[in-house]
C-alpha cells in the first residue's frame, strides 16, 4: 500500500454524478483504500445524505466538497487525469491503460516539489462520462481494459466499480515496475524540473491565451483550431512548470494590454 502522505495527495473528483448510491460506493472504495479527499461537481445540491452505500465511509462523505465547477475542483492539483471508456469519441489526449497509468501517477506524487504535488482523478457521469469540455482540463487520460464482447460497443463499469478498480491498481506498488508501452505519453519533462504548475495556473494562462487570440482576430480567421477546449489542451501539452507558466502569463497580459488600446 502507498504511504499515508501519498494517499493524502490523491483527490477523487466526481463530475455530474447523479445517483447518491454511486457517490456512496465511490466513497466506500476510497475509505477501503485509504483515501479521504472527495470532490463532487454538480449544477445542483449534492444529496450526500442519501449516499447509503457508503458503509463505514461516513467520514469521507462528511468531508466531501461540493464544487460549482470542474476548474474549482482541480485548481490546486498539478496533474489531472480523466477516466474514459473511450467508445467512438476522438479524445485528442494521450491515453493509457490503467496498469500503465498507475506508475505515472505515482511518479507525480513522488516528484520533489514545494508545495507537494497533488493528483486529481476525474470520473464522469453515469450516463455520459466526461464531456469533451471536461476532458480538456486533463493532462492525459486512462482507461480500464475490458474484455471485448461482440455486439457491445461501449463497455463501461458502474461508477463505484470504476473508482474501486482504479484505486486498487494505484495503491498496489508492483504496478510501478511495469515498463511503459510505445503508446504511452512521453516521459514528463518536469520530473527533474522546478515546481509544477497547478491546474488553476494553467487555466488562467488558457483564458489569457484565448482572449489574446480573440482580440487579435486569430479566432475569427481560424475558428476550427482555436476553441477554448483546443487551447486548453494546447497549454497542457506544453508541460510548463510554475516558473515558465508565470512568464507566459506575463507575456500574454502585456500583449492584451497593447491589444486593448486598439479597441
Amino acid at each position: 500500500m502507498l504511504p499515508p502522505e501519498e494517499l493524502d495527495r490523491i483527490h477523487i473528483v466526481l463530475v455530474r454524478a447523479r445517483n447518491p448510491n454511486n457517490i456512496g460506493a465511490a466513497a466506500r472504495a476510497m475509505h477501503d483504500f485509504g483515501l479521504r479527499h472527495l470532490r463532487v461537481v454538480n449544477d445542483y445540491p449534492v444529496p450526500f445524505e442519501d449516499a447509503r452505500s457508503a458503509v463505514d465511509a461516513s467520514q469521507v462523505v462528511a468531508n466531501a466538497v461540493a464544487c460549482a465547477s470542474l476548474a474549482e475542483a482541480i485548481a490546486d492539483c498539478t496533474m489531472v487525469v480523466g477516466t474514459t471508456a473511450v467508445g467512438e469519441r476522438d479524445l485528442q489526449h494521450p491515453l493509457l491503460p490503467l496498469p500503465e497509468a498507475a506508475p505515472r501517477i505515482l511518479a507525480e506524487l513522488r516528484r520533489s516539489a514545494n508545495p507537494p504535488c497533488r493528483v486529481a482523478l476525474l470520473f464522469g457521469s453515469e450516463k455520459t462520462g466526461l464531456s469533451n469540455e471536461e476532458l480538456s482540463h486533463c493532462n492525459w487520460l486512462l482507461t480500464i481494459p475490458m474484455q471485448q464482447v461482440e455486439g457491445l460497443r461501449h463497455l463501461s463499469l458502474n461508477l463505484g466499480q470504476a473508482v474501486a478498480v482504479c484505486l486498487y491498481e494505484l495503491v498496489r506498488e508492483p504496478a510501478a515496475a511495469l515498463p511503459p508501452s510505445e503508446s504511452s505519453p512521453a516521459a514528463d519533462p518536469l520530473t527533474e524540473a522546478g515546481e509544477p504548475a497547478t491546474a488553476d495556473t494553467l487555466e488562467r494562462l488558457s483564458i489569457l491565451l484565448t482572449e489574446t487570440l480573440e482580440r487579435s482576430g486569430y479566432t475569427r480567421r481560424h475558428p476550427a483550431n482555436s476553441s477554448p477546449e483546443q487551447l486548453r489542451r494546447l497549454v497542457r501539452r506544453m508541460s510548463l512548470d510554475a516558473s515558465d507558466a508565470t512568464v507566459w502569463t506575463g507575456i500574454f497580459r502585456q500583449l492584451l494590454f497593447k491589444l486593448r488600446r486598439f479597441d
